[in-house]
């Protein structure tokens, strides 16, 4: 390519006229029309940059005015990458207005919509267009991202199309209406143009564009109306929403809009009888002339029969809570709620100790899909036997009074940041985009992970684990999902999730949601424990750190930007590195003077060295694997380990004492693999010296 660039300003050099020469062969040329970097491609970018070189080459007046004519014929057929350059070399910018406008609806009539708004873009003609009839065909035939980019740059036509947008949302509006002059487009779809897709894209430009939803009153209606039936899903049909969580929902999303109040009667009327439906529309302050005339007054006394028959069920639910779901299994002392930064000090001693094994979660107030990310509310931490409540808001809102603000991101980020500690997560990209909305500093966490294990990427791998396999035995009401599938799957019981619609933010918290909080951080590190003891048994490769860690369900990146951590399994790490930093590799020793102790999955290895006469130490089944660090830091020797522990254990013994084997291989090339690595030398004499 170098040789093609010299060879191409050699020609430039020797033209009298490079700009005109160009369009001579881009005109009499189509190689240049497909995607991809073509001969036409290398030729017009080494001409913009060559005329940087000359400035004296670009030409003026009349003379440029008909190069411009000619460009903008060949623009209308040009892949994106040679808009630039072209538009860059005969100064289009410069070219008439007026001119430029009237090339671009000689394109908008011919039926080329998307390079007609592409050109304009390019040429920044937009404030001097129709938005609406620029937008409407591109919208008709899936080219929202086309719209998207047309009003990017200029917020008065962001309102006025998303004005436009709401204004078809409106349920009088008929969309074939709209579309009817249309109908003969080419590419039209016709199934991607109604009311739910509109209604997301314009959620989509308020979120991007950062305007507000009052400018959008039907779609925000419409989303509103959608949230009210399903919180009486959820309370009525589904009944996973406790009482108190769904009236505050749907007082909360009702407020004094009367059109939704309207509404919210006819659902009372549908799922409740009378006398309750009675209840709560003056509970919530619904105007009288919306009830319909009949409804039972309310009793004046507390303790009606059906009072006392709903509280009976509500004992009898909570006793079958403890039969039927996770409980956690640690003292309701052992749970600290942190509104203090004196108070998160005790948190922080115990969480950011090098091998320390951390179950992390965060809860916020659903959004039911309205604009804006949602901002984390509860930051729960868990470590053995122990679980901490973060109240995030008030640690932030205390933190910027002491003008102390990066206190405590400082703290969350070196927890993120540290390979010594392992973090527990579930879809712990939400998580940290959540964190990020929350609190600026923390916007670059997720590129800063270390130690991460997304437990997400259990579900695809392990056995069995579907909806199908609930314990419809249990008379659980729904099918498992998520998290508390795999809890299942694993640990035998569901998770409770009434709880996790909650409103987060509102203080103080009730008891049943310092429950759940606490038992959805707890659970990893019980599943984590689990899964490491015997993965076999849930059809994962005994190497869980390549299940796990390898890949982790954080934003991928392209595979040339491979994290580092993400690349490459321990062992390949431990191989890798001590090869980069010891390239001569370790000094030989007999098995004699080699000494070990076995994580206790690697049983069978252990026998093997012990018959090469290798000093050798098991952990039995029920040991946790903290025990060979213990053993080897008293007794000076390496750990043996395989999957996640390694993660812990290496940061608990010094620089190349602790190895990951693969536990994929049989003993015999495990063996092999370790031998290799530590460089020991066996010898006839060594077989079976040592008794077995």
């Amino acid at each position: 390519s170098q040789q093609l660039k010299e060879e191409i300003r050699r020609g430039f050099a020797g033209l009298e006229d490079p700009l005109a020469a160009l369009l001579a062969m881009l005109e009499n040329s189509s190689d240049w029309k497909g995607k991809g970097h073509s001969l036409g491609y290398y030729i017009t970018t080494e001409l913009q940059l060559w005329i940087k070189e000359h400035p004296a080459v670009p030409q003026s007046g009349i003379q440029l005015k008909e190069l411009q004519a000619r460009v903008l014929r060949i623009l209308s057929q040009c892949p994106a990458n040679l808009l630039d350059p072209l538009i860059s070399i005969y100064q289009l910018h410069t070219a008439d207005r007026n001119y430029l406008l009237e090339h671009v609806s000689h394109l908008y009539l011919k039926g080329d919509y998307k390079e007609a708004a592409i050109l304009s873009i390019k040429l920044q003609l937009q404030p001097d267009q129709d938005v609406e009839k620029m937008c409407i065909p591109l919208l008709l035939q899936d080219k929202a991202n086309v719209v998207e980019d047309y009003v990017g740059e200029y917020p008065e036509l962001q309102s006025k199309l998303l004005q436009i947008l709401d204004s078809w949302c409106d349920p009088g509006v008929n969309i074939r209406d709209v579309t009817r002059p249309y109908q003969g487009l080419s590419r039209y779809k016709p199934e991607k143009f109604n009311h739910r897709t509109l209604s997301k894209l314009v959620f989509r430009l308020l979120d991007r564009f950062h305007v507000d939803p009052a400018l959008c009153p039907n779609v925000v209606n419409q989303r509103h109306l959608r949230t009210l039936n399903y919180l009486f899903y959820k309370r009525f049909v589904e009944k996973t929403m406790t009482e108190e969580n769904w009236a505050d929902h749907v007082q909360s999303t009702v407020g004094d809009r009367r059109c939704l109040q309207g509404h919210l009667v006819q659902l009372l009327l549908r799922h409740c009888e009378g006398r309750a439906a009675a209840r709560w529309a003056r509970r919530w302050g619904l105007p009288t002339d919306l009830l319909p005339p009949g409804l039972p007054e309310e009793p004046p006394e507390h303790h009606t029969p059906e009072r006392v028959e709903e509280a009976t069920k509500a004992d009898n639910y909570e006793d079958s809570k403890k039969k039927d779901y996770y409980q956690l299994p640690i003292p309701r002392e052992n749970i600290h709620f942190l509104q203090t930064w004196e108070e998160t000090l005790q948190c922080w001693e115990k969480v950011l100790q090098p091998g320390q094994v951390v179950g992390v979660d965060m809860e916020w107030k659903p959004s039911f899909g309205m604009v804006g990310k949602p901002r984390v509310a509860l930051l729960q931490m868990a470590v053995k036997d122990e679980v901490f409540l973060l109240d995030l808001p008030r640690l932030l809102e205390q933190a910027e009074e002491e003008e102390e603000k990066e206190k405590l991101p400082r703290f969350i980020q070196r927890l993120y940041s540290d390979a010594a500690i392992t973090k527990l997560g579930y879809g712990m990209s939400g998580d940290l985009s959540s964190l990020a909305a929350t609190c600026s500093a923390l916007k670059d966490t997720e590129k800063q992970l270390h130690g991460v294990v997304d437990l997400l990427t259990v579900d695809k791998q392990v056995e069995g684990l579907s909806p199908e396999h609930s314990h419809e035995e249990r008379g659980v009401r729904q099918q498992e999902k998520g998290l508390s599938l795999l809890v299942q799957h694993v640990l035998g019981k569901p998770l409770d999730k009434t709880e996790q619609l909650s409103n987060w933010e509102k203080r103080p918290l009730r008891e049943e949601q310092i429950l759940y909080a606490a038992s959805d951080a707890y659970c990893l590190l019980e599943i984590y424990e689990r899964l490491c003891k015997d993965p076999e048994s849930f059809g994962l490769s005994s190497d869980l750190m390549d299940s796990l860690v390898g890949k982790r369900s954080i934003k991928p990146r392209a595979k040339k930007q491979l994290n580092k951590q993400e690349a490459l399994s321990p062992s390949v790490q431990q191989c890798q590195g001590s090869q980069m930093e010891t390239p001569r590799g370790p000094a030989p020793v007999s098995p004699r003077e080699f000494s070990v102790v076995c994580d206790n999955m690697l049983q069978g290895l252990g026998r093997y060295l012990r018959c090469l006469g290798v000093d050798v130490r098991m952990l039995d089944n029920e040991d946790d694997h903290r025990k060979a660090a213990e053993i080897a830091r008293q007794e000076g020797r390496v750990i043996l380990t395989s999957g996640l522990p390694y993660q812990t254990l290496q940061s608990q013994v010094g620089e190349g004492r602790c190895f990951s084997v693969n536990c994929s291989e049989k003993a015999k090339e495990q063996a092999l693999q370790v031998l290799k690595h530590f460089n020991v030398q066996v010898s006839l004499s060594d077989i079976f010296s040592r008794c077995q």
